[in-house]
């Protein structure tokens, strides 16, 4: 594919393990390397470490020590990768994926379709 560029999606995501919802995605980060990649999760544990509970603080850390080696080794096998830590009743994870990354069709210059001027922004409507 001419233009396609090898790289890795990464996602962060938050779940109340009280509750029975779905995660909700909080950040997303497209890195090009596997180190790009791994440094990510890394800073986010290191900024947040402080703040976590012991247990969580412990497992932030223990993955920044032994764990990153293996994460790091899995994506330059292109295997996805997963981290999580949880705190009191909030569990974080960040997932790591190899994918390739497309490139986007310019549309300077481009004609819309008769459709695209049909779509009109609505405010959105208050929550009950």
């Amino acid at each position: 594919m001419k233009g396609s560029r090898r790289g890795y999606w990464c996602e962060c995501w938050t779940e109340d393990v009280t509750e029975h919802r779905r995660p909700a995605l909080l950040a997303s980060f497209d890195a090009y390397t596997a180190p790009q990649a791994d440094r990510w999760v890394a800073v986010a544990l290191r900024t947040i470490s402080p703040a976590l509970d012991a247990d969580a603080s412990d497992a932030a850390w223990e993955w920044l020590y032994d764990g990153r080696f293996e994460t790091r080794r899995a994506l330059l096998r292109s295997k996805p990768s997963t981290v999580s830590v949880t705190h009191e009743q909030t569990r974080i994870t960040w997932t790591i994926r190899p994918v390739i990354f497309l490139p986007l069709a310019h549309r300077q210059g481009a004609e819309l379709p008769a459709c695209a001027y049909d779509f009109k922004p609505q405010a959105p409507q208050a929550a009950d």
